[in-house]
């Protein structure tokens, strides 16, 4: 998870950009962090995905088959 102060860091980077601009240094800060951010989110959402089972009306697995294989890595 990304810490508190590096969330805070991008929102702050952000409202910088749209009212004066950044520095070349900062825009390279907001890019690596927007990066880590992104990076975070999708193992996140990884990880969820692999905790579903697709499950039809009649109670049969339907589970497509490459989140099965995504389970067992």
């Amino acid at each position: 998870m990304l810490s508190q102060d590096k969330i805070a860091r991008i929102n702050e980077l952000s409202k910088k950009s749209k009212s004066e601009g950044l520095t070349e240094e900062e825009k390279k800060e907001q890019k690596d962090l927007r990066e880590a951010y992104l990076k975070n989110v999708r193992k996140s959402f990884k990880n969820q995905l692999k905790g579903m089972t697709v499950v039809d009306p009649n109670g049969d697995d339907v589970t497509p088959e490459k989140l099965k294989q995504l389970k067992k890595k």
